[in-house]
């Protein structure tokens, strides 16, 4: 640990101590979320610059290392628009914490799911769609090193004052060299509902599982709902199943009402249907790459994706 710590210092990040931090937060009162992993606190460094301190805890030591490796270790040496910056961290007997930049519209789930917030046009959403697909690209195609997420989800995609998408939470990432197509899975990773099914399963695993939870955010960017509802009728309790029935015999005319989708924004979200589909291919090798999700920006595409659909079971 030493010896990492010594090298991310040589990286961009800032090395901080737990006075600064706890100077910046008015000793962590101000609480904007929390999980498993720990607890995120906003902070006002003496610059003015506003902050988000996720403080770690997990169930040992071991694993909160682990966490504080693969997140300094990835999103510490890398810097894209569509990714949230890591300003630095603190790693002290008593206080293992990273400092990202603060995002003052929250996470992307808010707006999707939660009828008390403001409501989004379908073209912020779209943007929103875009900029996420941008920044997953660029973790697998433009840096040194391949990063795998394995965490996408609307949760993870957090939206500055302007609503601008950064893709956030790197605390299941993983480190990949381009020449290993296949990645050696430890545990479990990834959400359900939006992990693919091989990380599940007895498969190799690649970066494409990235691209299959990014199929199902687009869902719930379409539906404006969880992909899994038990509080709608049982035609549409798997939102994707209930699309592909749409899509298959070319009957989206009803998915735009249900959804309600303006005549204006009719066209974007077919397309946005077509790519939804192809990303969530039940083989690994028929879903594209992000980079040419970002390339098509969500154009008209003549796909034939009947044959491996998991969708259809």
């Amino acid at each position: 640990m030493d010896n990492f710590i010594n090298d991310m210092e040589r990286e961009k990040p800032v090395r901080f101590t737990s006075q600064q931090l706890r100077i910046a937060t008015d000793n962590f009162t101000n609480l904007l979320g929390q999980g498993g992993f720990g607890a995120v606190y906003k902070g006002i460094f003496s610059n003015g610059t506003p902050v988000a301190v996720k403080v770690l805890h997990g169930s040992s030591d071991k694993r909160i290392k682990e966490q504080f490796m693969a997140e300094v270790g990835t999103i510490g040496r890398i810097h894209h628009i569509n990714l949230v910056r890591l300003y630095g961290f603190c790693f002290e007997e008593h206080l293992r914490a990273l400092v990202y930049e603060y995002m003052g519209n929250g996470s992307l789930d808010k707006y999707l799911f939660h009828s008390d917030t403001v409501v989004l046009g379908f073209e912020q959403l779209h943007e929103i769609a875009v900029g996420t697909a941008r920044g997953i690209a660029y973790l697998h195609e433009e840096c040194q090193q391949r990063i795998v997420h394995y965490d996408i989800k609307p949760e993870n995609i957090l939206l500055d004052a302007k609503f601008f998408p950064k893709v956030a939470d790197f605390g299941l990432a993983k480190l990949c060299n381009r020449d290993n197509t296949h990645i050696t899975m430890t545990g479990g990773r990834g959400t359900p509902g939006y992990a693919a099914p091989e990380v599940w399963q007895q498969f190799p695993i690649t970066h494409k599982c990235d691209v299959y939870s990014f199929g199902m955010l687009l869902f719930e960017i379409i539906g404006r709902r969880r992909n899994l509802d038990i509080k709608v009728e049982d035609s549409r309790d798997w939102f994707p199943r209930w699309v592909w029935k749409k899509f298959e015999p070319g009957e989206l005319g009803e998915l735009m009402v249900v959804c309600g989708i303006e005549e204006k924004d009719k066209e974007k979200a077919e397309r946005m249907v077509n790519v939804a589909m192809w990303c969530v291919q039940y083989k690994q090798e028929d879903r594209p790459s992000m980079s040419v999700v970002v390339s098509l920006r969500f154009r008209s595409l003549s796909l034939s994706l009947s044959l491996s659909l998991s969708l259809k079971m």
